[in-house]
């Protein structure tokens, strides 16, 4: 066996097992690094779902960039809407996530004279192309409080929407604060109010789909997809590194078996090729002729 082992071809092959061993280990790491990683995002997130509402204005300025720390805290504002400011974000999908349509956005503009973003929620697009601005309902006029969850502004890097120029007037692909103020007047807070309610409340005919929280309860929301997939993977990728060398013991064994076998086979056809050889021999030794054969 362990001259099988010196032959170039398992030479190869146990250089390649134990280079996979290491790989796969460290494959492992990088996967259970992911899952902690998200299990503390989900941590942070269930915390600032939990967490009781502040102003806006308190976690974000206009001109700044809302903390990863602060993603979903629960936030109000009060102020009156520009709802000739207002527009839509295209190819967003409602609740159930099947329909294709647009958010509302429309500008709060507070007593400090801040903008702040508040996006209204899901409306049906009302035309098969989308091209056309939408029915949307009316904003609530005069002054209103709106709760709801702070969002970074949206990026095509973070969001992987890329950002198409030349749409039709008051749509956008992307809610980005940024990209706001270069066009409103008033200075835009950073990031964005994704709605859960108003006060006062509005009717409900006059008002958009609300937009889902995120989901960190279930084990397949995207939200904790640290829980449903990235711990298997770290299992099965050390799992996979414990069984390179068993396989490759059971793969020496198989061919040392399979050498000694061919060994035996050649020692049993040599055996068989020598005794053909003195058999072949022996019959054709002269045989010495019986005395008196001569006629003497």
């Amino acid at each position: 066996m362990f001259r099988l082992l010196l032959t170039r071809r398992w030479v190869i092959l146990t250089l390649v097992f134990f280079v996979l061993i290491p790989v796969m280990y460290l494959l492992g790491v990088w996967q259970f690094h992911r899952y902690q990683q998200t299990n503390r995002g989900n941590q942070l997130i269930s915390q600032n779902l939990a967490a009781g509402p502040v102003p806006m204005e308190s976690l974000s300025k206009p001109g700044a960039v809302v903390p990863s720390t602060e993603m979903y805290r629960t936030v109000t504002a009060t102020g009156h809407f520009e709802s000739a400011q207002e527009f839509v974000v295209r190819h967003r999908t409602d609740a159930s996530g099947d329909d294709i349509g647009f958010y509302v956005v429309t500008p709060l503009v507070t007593a400090d004279g801040d903008v702040v973003l508040v996006n209204r929620g899901w409306v049906d697009p009302g035309n098969a192309s989308g091209a056309q601005y939408p029915v949307v309902p009316p904003a609530p006029g005069g002054t209103v409080t709106v709760t709801g969850r702070l969002r970074p502004d949206e990026t095509s890097a973070a969001t992987g929407i890329r950002d198409v120029p030349g749409l039709p007037p008051r749509q956008y692909m992307l809610i980005d604060s940024r990209q706001q103020a270069k066009r409103l007047p008033e200075p835009v807070v950073a990031g964005y109010l994704e709605l859960i309610r108003t006060s006062p409340t509005p009717p409900a005919a006059d008002s958009a789909e609300l937009v889902p929280g995120p989901n960190n309860t279930q084990s397949d929301s995207e939200a904790v997809v640290g829980k449903g997939v990235h711990l298997p993977y770290a299992i099965q990728w050390w799992l996979f590194a414990l069984m390179i060398p068993a396989g490759w013991f059971a793969l020496l064994r198989r061919d040392a078996r399979e050498q000694r076998h061919r060994e035996t086979v050649a020692a049993k056809a040599a055996a068989f090729r020598e005794a053909a050889a003195a058999k072949a021999a022996g019959d054709t030794v002269p045989v010495a002729a019986p005395a008196g054969a001569g006629g003497e």
